[in-house]
């Protein structure tokens, strides 16, 4: 049987662009993931705060959900993004890492749906929210 778990975790860690920021990848279950994203100057938005650029969250929400897509049981190992809405709710705190949790809850024979919410060390107040619909290839 194919682990569909460790599989997934091995893509997501070799996209250069999730290395160049940083994430890694915190815990995965069959339809779960959780990625970390650290504070780094060199991702900062707005000089003048220090707050993580936008374009920053939007990568580490993008990738979290493809990883809770990649691990679903009902789903095959390769995805890619159709659509992924992301609503910011406030600023990362400056200096504070941004942790994503994914949850993938419905797949279809071409489609998978994922809802995930992005939060610093204020983990009680979200920085974002996105729900997004995600390829689900060879099934």
């Amino acid at each position: 049987m194919v682990d569909k778990t460790a599989i997934a975790r091995q893509f997501i860690e070799a996209i250069p662009h999730s290395g160049a920021l940083g994430m890694t990848l915190t815990e995965m279950g069959e339809g779960v993931a959780v990625i970390t994203m650290p504070y780094d100057t060199r991702l900062v938005g707005d000089p003048e705060t220090g707050v993580i650029h936008g374009g920053a969250v939007s990568a580490l929400m993008d990738t979290c959900c493809g990883a809770a897509v990649m691990s679903h049981p009902a789903a095959p190992a390769g995805t890619a993004t159709i659509d992924l809405r992301i609503d910011y709710m406030r600023a990362a705190t400056p200096g504070q890492a941004i942790t994503t949790r994914a949850t993938c809850y419905h797949v279809t024979r071409s489609v998978a749906f994922v809802r995930a919410v992005a939060t610093d060390d204020d983990s009680d107040r979200p920085v974002a929210s996105a729900t997004g619909a995600f390829t689900v290839e060879g099934r």
